[in-house]
């Protein structure tokens, strides 16, 4: 990409008149993605363990201590 920008007919500078140039990526960024699956499955065995632990420190399960509040 070119550094500098473009003078105008009344000598102002326009930074705006070079365009960036574009990047295709052939990988999806939304979806299924490697990133996501990985996120998802540590999301859920964190809330997994947290489920166990509340299940072992009040001795209910999550709806017995849902109702207990």
């Amino acid at each position: 990409m070119r550094s500098g920008g473009i003078i105008d007919d009344q000598g102002k500078l326009n930074n705006f008149a070079i365009e960036p140039q574009m990047y295709v990526s052939e990988q999806p960024q939304f979806g299924f993605t490697k990133e996501a699956e990985l996120l998802n499955g540590r999301l859920a065995m964190i809330g997994f363990v947290s489920l166990l632990a509340l299940e072992a420190l009040t001795g209910q399960g999550v709806l017995g201590f849902l109702m207990s509040l």
